[in-house]
């Protein structure tokens, strides 16, 4: 069982950069008459921000960043680590956590990976980022988590454009021998690795012409192989049995009960799916915040951007005892369960 006590690590602040770029699902040209408002009315997404040209999720994440560095007042000489968790990396090879690393200005001592994840990469980077610094040698950590997804949204796909966003994210952890214990419930089934996948420019079937071919898959729906494809009845079957199993697992690992939580945030797949996953687990819903109205899917930013757009100020969330829950490509999925008094900083910017 992958299970997980990390102790002496406390979460210091979160911030989020969305692009300025605002994409309105009702403005997109694909839909017939009324088909806008059907997928708005059963996605709860009414419309996402999209990155320009050029823009990647390490530029997000760097924003993020240093957003949090000022507002938390670090000195960057004492951050020992930094981790970037995303799907869209700025590069085959280096890892995008180097470049971060050098336009952060961060010390040549700070060690630097990347961590390749989807929807439940922050729970992952999380789990990673917090084992790393419980044994006190290193003391402060970067867990950068975003993706910039629309790159691999084809923008003729009535099924997959309207759903998804793209962020950056940063969360501050800190070594602190007071710290509150937090729980990790993590897993995964990669013999279902094809039901959200995108096919070309990897190893396995490099890039070639053939990958710039569009196909007219049905009526709405045209993408390439360089587009991601999803196996949607499959996916959404997957959410709502591993997502209701994995937060009863951390509620029972951490010794507490549905009614004790304060805080339920999870992976922002649609409302739809949300909802199900909800009730299924008889949580009242002033509990459970959402972003996706405004900014969609983000893939591995769900988690952070809701509880930056959700949360205005760290007394609105210390204290109070959390849960997240995230579960997507991969397949994957996990479940944190975290208490924090020290929380000082929380902010969601846009992309300048």
């Amino acid at each position: 069982m992958a299970h997980q006590i990390i102790k002496n690590v406390k979460i210091a602040g979160f911030a989020t950069c969305v692009p300025k770029d605002v994409e309105e699902n009702l403005d997109l040209n694909f839909f017939k008459e009324g088909e806008a408002e059907k997928v708005i009315a059963s996605t709860g997404i009414e419309r996402r921000r999209i990155v320009s040209k050029g823009v990647t999720a390490g530029d997000l994440c760097t924003k993020a960043a240093e957003d949090l560095i000022a507002g938390l007042k670090w000195d960057k000489d004492e951050i020992d680590c930094l981790i970037f968790v995303s799907q869209t990396p700025d590069y085959i090879l280096p890892s995008t956590s180097c470049i971060i690393q050098y336009k952060l200005g961060l010390p040549i001592s700070c060690s630097c990976f990347d961590i390749s994840y989807g929807c439940s990469g922050w729970v992952y980077g999380m789990s990673v980022m917090s084992a790393i610094l419980s044994g006190g040698i290193m003391k402060k950590g970067l867990l950068l988590v975003g993706d910039t997804t629309s790159n691999f949204k084809s923008a003729k796909d009535k099924t997959a454009r309207p759903l998804f966003g793209d962020a950056g994210t940063a969360t501050a952890l800190e070594y602190d021998s007071a710290a509150e214990d937090m729980y990790f419930s993590l897993f995964a089934d990669g013999s279902k690795f094809n039901s959200i996948i995108v096919t070309d420019g990897g190893c396995r079937k490099p890039f070639s012409a053939e990958s710039l071919v569009e196909t007219e898959v049905e009526e709405g729906v045209i993408r390439t192989p360089l587009h991601s494809v999803m196996n949607g009845m499959d996916v959404f079957a997957f959410g709502l049995k591993r997502a209701p199993e994995v937060v009863k697992d951390i509620l029972t690992f951490s010794n507490h009960t549905v009614e004790d939580i304060d805080l339920y945030v999870f992976h922002q797949a649609n409302m739809y799916m949300n909802e199900k996953i909800r009730k299924k687990l008889g949580i009242p819903s002033e509990k459970v915040p959402y972003s996706m109205k405004d900014y969609g899917n983000t893939s591995c930013a769900t988690i952070p951007l809701t509880i930056c757009s959700s949360i205005s100020t760290p007394n609105e969330i210390n204290g109070k005892s959390v849960v997240a829950t995230a579960f997507g490509v991969g397949l994957s999925w996990g479940s944190l369960y975290f208490k924090s008094n020290s929380i000082k900083y929380i902010s969601i910017k846009d992309y300048e």
